[in-house]
């Protein structure tokens, strides 16, 4: 594996890091009309990634089976459902709107939005993982570049710097200390360059299921957003913010995808 691939899982972390910094520089919990936004931009993101990055390029790749080239984005797309589903029950964790989801725990609200946070990242790092397993592998996956991948590694990392903030700022509320909240924040976004080296290793043996693997991380992917973010941007008040940055972080992931 090259510097330039190790760099690029890296760089979705780092804005995990970023955003779970803001706990030393602010004091507050973020004002519900920013969370709003966030979410918004978020899935914005993430759903044209998931268009741009993950299924167009599952299409293309299975141009040969002629008519029935949408079977294999098909299955990848309700198995990346299905998994999510899975998690979705099996692992016990908290929304931002307080429901607890998964099996009954004991364990402290703030870790519980941690492993929410986990949970959503992982979608993530797969996608960003199958991307670069594509890129180094022209024969299969001819029309994924290094290029399409880092800016798929970039949009995903301006995503998680509100993500960081949201595990983070809490745990400083519950009364950790700052230094304890930032390690916990930058450790909720570990999963996802452990998901890309996980994806990039099965990769690199199923390589005639790249399309398949593709189109999984698009199901995982877009049922976070439909599952979390998009009920978290629509609730309550100021949901016209969620819809404006859903349209910013759609437009900026488009572009980038196309311009890198």
């Amino acid at each position: 594996m090259n510097m330039q691939v190790v760099q690029g899982l890296l760089v979705p972390f780092l804005g995990t890091t970023l955003g779970a910094a803001l706990v030393f520089f602010l004091k507050n919990d973020l004002p519900e009309k920013v969370e709003k936004g966030l979410s918004g931009f978020a899935a914005g993101v993430m759903v044209a990634a998931s268009i741009w990055s993950l299924l167009i390029p599952a299409l293309e790749d299975s141009k040969s089976l002629g008519q029935w080239a949408f079977v294999p984005a098909t299955v990848g797309f309700w198995l990346g459902i299905l998994f999510l589903l899975l998690l979705d029950r099996l692992i016990p964790h908290v929304h931002l709107d307080g429901e607890q989801e998964g099996v009954r725990s004991s364990l402290p609200r703030a870790m519980m939005v941690a492993l929410a946070v986990a949970l959503h990242n992982l979608p993530e790092g797969m996608a960003v993982g199958v991307v670069y397993a594509g890129s180094m592998q022209p024969e299969q996956v001819g029309s994924v570049s290094f290029a399409s991948a880092f800016a798929l590694a970039v949009g995903i990392a301006l995503q998680n710097v509100p993500e960081g903030a949201i595990v983070a700022m809490p745990l400083r509320q519950a009364g950790m200390s700052r230094v304890k909240a930032f390690t916990l924040g930058m450790l909720s976004g570990a999963v996802e360059p452990l998901g890309a080296l996980l994806t990039i290793g099965l990769a690199a043996v199923f390589a005639p299921m790249m399309p398949v693997m593709l189109s999984f991380a698009a199901g995982a992917m877009l049922y976070v957003v439909i599952e979390e973010l998009v009920p978290e941007m629509a609730q309550g008040t100021h949901t016209n913010v969620g819809t404006v940055l859903f349209a910013v972080g759609f437009s900026l992931m488009m572009a980038m995808d196309y311009i890198l």
